[in-house]
């Protein structure tokens, strides 16, 4: 049996006008219900709150993006829940909200929690429904949208499988919407597909192909297989885990070799960064080489801000482009007195090292 995380779109969960798609919802629950009757763990990341709000309610004057924002997802994260443990009510099945924001993948101990808090609902035969926390979170702090939220919590419960259910079929090879696009059907680990990615989203989602492309890259490099489909395609979920050959989709095929819970953590980790560390072209080639290696002092030639033992830092080439991220084994004081220096402790031990 397989643990699986099912992100459902905003522009699958929501009608044109605004209000919740309960067709399509009561849909996808009955096919979450049979998956979970068999013996399958779902987690669902599920976006259309701020959507089901802005159907609810009408603001007494013009509000800015963020507030506006927490308005409709404080009225619509209730209306969302409501219509979900009614619909899993009718199988007996059990649900649990889980609100998070990006601040809370920034530490180590609260990953941590986040992930025994789920593991343990799991555990207890109950179904989380994950969203971000909109009326708490900054816009600065925000998650891309809940496509990176979703392949964040996939690798943090260490998922067989992320389902990403869109409008679109999956990822083509043009814009869909032209004849001469045809569909991918598998993407390779390492394999870049970005030249094929249409810069563009609609409806109410905050995503678009682009991101949803980048995360699907990205989790399954960390070992997690990721499958993009039509989210409102008949029979879709089932069909994806039963007999993926009859429907159509995008599968991002993961990497054999997965990552420890600590890696997968740092993978995500960098836009918590405190600090910049610039590598030699030499070094660049030795940590991206097959062997593993830890970030010693010598290969170092630049470094900038200012960070303790264990705060998160990015790691650059000499053309600017970031190769890594890791939890620095020492304070930034002490990295710059070892700076360029052969021998001494490593700045990033391996085991806390993530290279991209």
């Amino acid at each position: 049996m397989a643990r699986i995380v099912v992100k459902i779109g905003s522009n699958v969960l929501t009608r044109k006008d605004g209000k919740p798609n309960v067709t399509n919802m009561s849909a996808l629950v009955d096919q979450i219900a049979e998956l979970r009757n068999e013996g399958h763990e779902i987690v669902m990341v599920s976006s259309g709150a701020v959507a089901c709000g802005r159907g609810a309610v009408v603001p007494t004057r013009q509000l800015d993006s963020v507030a506006e924002r927490q308005l409709y997802s404080s009225v619509g994260q209730i209306r969302l829940i409501n219509i979900y443990n009614d619909l899993f009510g009718v199988y007996g099945i059990v649900v649990g909200q889980v609100l998070t924001q990006k601040e809370n993948f920034s530490s180590r101990s609260s990953y941590l929690n986040q992930r025994a808090c789920m593991l343990t609902m799991l555990e207890n035969g109950v179904i989380p429904i994950v969203n971000e926390n909109d009326t708490a979170s900054l816009s600065e702090l925000m998650f891309t949208d809940n496509d990176e939220l979703s392949g964040m919590i996939a690798t943090m419960i260490g998922a067989d499988i992320l389902v990403i259910l869109s409008n679109v079929d999956g990822l083509y090879t043009g814009n869909p919407a032209d004849p001469e696009s045809r569909l991918i059907k598998e993407v390779k680990p390492g394999e870049d597909v970005s030249g094929n990615v249409i810069a563009s989203k609609s409806g109410f989602g905050r995503g678009g192909m682009g991101t949803k492309s980048g995360i699907a890259s990205k989790v399954s490099e960390e070992g997690v297989k990721v499958v993009i489909a039509k989210g409102d395609r008949p029979g879709v979920l089932l069909d994806l885990i039963k007999n993926p050959g009859c429907v159509p989709h995008t599968c991002f095929l993961p990497r054999t070799e997965g990552l420890s819970t600590v890696k997968r953590w740092i993978a995500h980790s960098s836009s918590f960064a405190k600090g910049r560390i610039v590598v030699d072209a030499n070094a660049e080639k030795v940590l991206r080489g097959d062997s593993a290696v830890s970030l010693l002092p010598i290969g170092v030639i630049e470094m900038e801000g200012e960070w303790e033992e264990g705060d998160i830092v990015n790691i650059y080439g000499i053309d600017g482009v970031r190769i890594g991220v890791g939890r620095a084994g020492m304070d930034s004081e002490s990295a710059h007195e070892m700076l360029g220096r052969r021998g001494g402790r490593p700045i990033v031990h391996y085991d806390y090292l993530y290279i991209e």
